[in-house]
């Protein structure tokens, strides 16, 4: 992990911790991204602690942002400058997810990447399970990265779980901060990032 500092900010740093506490400590600068997949009022809502009200700090916040979120129930927050689908590309289940794009552009897309639900999927689409039950593949999330902010900015990503958006950001020469609340969680994300090839870091 790259821990540099900038600004009194640390960056390229995953903190432990609730990130309705941890976001208030950080300057976040304006042209910050964020990018987040938290938890849903409709699937493992005691597993990762979805309540009420958890994502009003975003409300609060002018920078650009991409908040993935059930296809079953409404997104809780006000406003949303455009929706864009993750089609899972599955035939069964839930076979797509929204991501919710605020404060940013209007066109509406569609972004076609497996499920990463198992060592079996992992293998194909080339990735990694963790074992995470809402892991997104890293490459919908580099695709992300890649489309929506520029090499050196800062990404923010508040629910971090397995650290597929921080893997993607450090792949790609991005600045990231991440921040999780589940330990077990910080430890794969760091075992991710560090297993990157050297080249990449």
């Amino acid at each position: 992990m790259n821990n540099i500092k900038e600004d009194n900010r640390e960056i390229n740093q995953v903190i432990c911790g609730d990130c309705l506490e941890v976001m208030k400590t950080l300057d976040i600068p304006s042209n910050a991204v964020i990018i987040t997949d938290p938890p849903y009022d409709d699937y493992h809502q005691e597993l990762y602690k979805y309540k009420d009200g958890l994502l009003d700090f975003l409300d609060k916040l002018p920078n650009r942002q991409f908040i993935f979120w059930s296809a079953k129930t409404p997104f809780p927050l006000s406003s949303y400058s455009a929706i864009h689908i993750w089609d899972k590309k599955c035939g069964v289940g839930s076979m797509y997810e929204r991501i919710f794009e605020r404060n940013g552009g209007k066109a509406y897309r569609v972004f076609r990447h497996y499920l990463i639900n198992s060592t079996v999927a992992a293998k194909y689409a080339k990735d990694v399970f963790t074992g995470h039950k809402s892991q997104k593949p890293i490459q919908l999330m580099e695709e992300l990265v890649e489309k929506f902010t520029k090499p050196g900015q800062l990404i923010i990503d508040p629910f971090a779980g397995s650290g597929s958006t921080l893997v993607a950001a450090q792949k790609l020469g991005r600045q990231y901060i991440g921040i999780e609340i589940n330990q077990e969680y910080i430890e794969i994300i760091n075992n991710r990032i560090n297993n990157l090839p050297t080249n990449l870091l």
